[in-house]
């Protein structure tokens, strides 16, 4: 099987907030398009952490792909659409413009199931 990846639309929902209850107008509100890798972890990169002016709720310790241990960020609240289906989550931050990774929990989420050719 090959690599997955989907096409997402990540916006900050503080921003959703501030709308919602008039502080700011709906063109206000932060967005990102996305090509994210299908991954077990949802991880997003520094550039879009700022883009989107995402809060830190946590730190964690990951192991990336070549084996060494990352201590990470983790921010939010995230709300992630994909095709007609939307959810919200945190996402671990990755460094500089690294790959985003749609992890399995959001997967679950929006009711996305991988189907292998």
């Amino acid at each position: 099987m090959g690599l997955i990846y989907a096409d997402l639309e990540l916006v900050s929902a503080d921003d959703i907030a501030l709308e919602r209850k008039g502080y700011i107008i709906k063109d206000e509100i932060k967005k990102e398009q996305v090509r994210a890798l299908v991954d077990s972890g949802t991880y997003i990169n520094e550039h879009i952490k700022n883009q989107l002016d995402l809060a830190v709720v946590d730190t964690m310790e990951a192991e990336l792909a070549d084996g060494t241990l990352h201590n990470m960020d983790v921010v939010g609240p995230l709300v992630m659409n994909f095709k007609n289906r939307t959810t919200s989550c945190n996402a671990a931050v990755l460094p500089g413009e690294s790959e985003v990774l749609l992890g399995s929990i959001p997967m679950e989420d929006i009711d996305v199931v991988l189907v292998p050719n």
